[in-house]
């Protein structure tokens, strides 16, 4: 393949005679001259590529990431079980396509069925789309956003849904109800038929937020629970790159009686569907949960889910005796610690066993979220992680532990041996350093 840059000085000049001007300068002619920079960047030059590459592996081997190290956040924030979903995305027969040409290319469109068939499936849904941003589209910001009131429903003591305070608000004005099963503390409600039952004989719609769908895809579906649309962000469940730093992807489904609200995707013939995205959104996304859904298989999909609600447990049941969890029965596939009363009596905070993490060789988990909980360190390892690992974690935390009770001040400073200590982050989120200044 040709490259896109020519090669020799003399080719840019012909290119740029064929255009009609003598220099770059004159290209940019439309930009304003106080806004051209008076120097030139500060940036190394003449560097050979294996000296490039050689800096680039330097500096990744001092990031604290998840192929070095456990990431005790988990699917919540993204994993990575295998790189084999990156391989097909790099072929010529996907990269090389315009989006416009994406659209009549029947092998794209095949796989985009696929894909939505397959969610459709995993679901519960009857139909589904593949070309929205994330699965936060449909969430309840979207629903303030549309001149709806948001009312929060609050957890009873066990860390479920409080069904009385969800049957005061129902009403003939409820539109609907947005959950997430299992919750945010791990625990699969088990009263699920009877919210989504109370909320439609009140006239409203259950809509689910996948964010937790890894603890059972492919053992009980949405769909089933009594939903009547989902919303999923791949990266939670099918191992895509999360948005942000990566392009990101989700889907959104729906039962047969709201099809005709979904967004417009390629697959739909004309008709008022709302088309949220141009031409078939994050492609290659697609293509990579596609990969990883086809790689587990009909018996591999549920494999995973019971594999990470058993490393949760396993390791739940391990760091117990220490470090206490908010809830203490089986969880699914993420469990919550308590340090309230551990600070209050021992004045070392969530925030605090979460940075020392790193000097131990963990990534942080999950800090202060839920709210419900006020010290709250949420731990999610995955099925990819072995027993020897989980193990090791769970020693790591008892020795903590132990660490806090002897010497609770050093906790306050770590981490000691990270590229920075611990940087003062309420700074770090009002004032953030964005730009390079050479």
């Amino acid at each position: 393949m040709a490259s896109y840059i020519p090669s020799t000085l003399e080719e840019r000049q012909e290119m740029l005679r064929t255009v009609g001007v003598s220099s770059f300068r004159e290209l940019y002619r439309d930009v304003p001259a106080q806004m051209y920079l008076e120097q030139g960047l500060n940036l190394p030059d003449g560097m050979s590529e294996l000296e490039v590459r050689r800096q680039v592996s330097a500096m990744a081997a001092k990031n604290h990431v998840f192929p070095t190290v456990l990431r005790g956040a988990g699917a919540y924030d993204h994993y990575i079980p295998s790189i084999v979903r990156y391989i097909p995305v790099k072929e010529e027969f996907l990269t090389a396509y315009t989006p416009y040409q994406a659209e009549m290319s029947q092998g794209i469109l095949q796989s985009i069925f696929e894909y939505q068939t397959d969610i459709c499936e995993l679901t519960g849904m009857d139909v589904s789309n593949a070309s929205v941003y994330d699965g936060a589209t449909a969430a309840a910001e979207a629903a303030a956003m549309c001149g709806f009131q948001v009312v929060n429903i609050p957890s009873a003591p066990d860390g479920c849904v409080d069904l009385e305070a969800l049957k005061a608000v129902l009403g003939e004005d409820t539109a609907g109800l947005m959950l997430t099963n299992p919750n945010t503390v791990g625990i699969f409600d088990e009263n699920i038929l009877e919210i989504t039952r109370l909320v439609h004989e009140a006239g409203g719609l259950c809509c689910y937020d996948g964010a937790n769908l890894n603890a059972v895809m492919g053992v009980v579906r949405p769909g089933d629970m009594g939903f009547d649309c989902v919303h999923l962000n791949l990266h939670k469940t099918f191992a895509t790159p999360h948005g942000g730093g990566w392009p990101g992807a989700g889907a959104v489904g729906c039962k047969a009686h709201l099809a005709e609200f979904l967004p417009k995707s390629a697959l739909m013939d004309g008709g008022d569907h709302i088309q949220i995205r141009s031409f078939a959104g994050n492609f290659l996304v697609v293509v990579k949960a596609l990969t990883y859904i086809l790689t587990l298989g009909r018996e591999g999909i549920p494999e995973a889910a019971r594999n990470a609600v058993l490393n949760a447990n396993y390791l739940m049941a391990k760091i117990k005796g220490t470090f206490e969890p908010a809830f203490d029965r089986i969880c699914m596939h993420e469990f919550v610690l308590d340090l309230s009363r551990f600070k209050k009596e021992i004045g070392v905070s969530a925030l605090d066993v979460a940075k020392t993490l790193i000097d131990y060789g963990m990534h942080p988990p999950t800090m202060y979220f839920p709210m419900i909980v006020h010290e709250a360190l949420m731990l999610e390892p995955t099925e990819t992680e072995s027993r020897e690992t989980l193990d090791w974690a769970a020693e790591v935390f008892r020795q903590l532990y132990a660490l806090a009770q002897e010497d609770p001040a050093y906790m306050h400073a770590p981490p000691h041996h990270a590229q920075i200590g611990r940087p003062d982050e309420v700074q770090a989120s009002r004032n953030p350093v964005v730009r390079y200044q050479p």
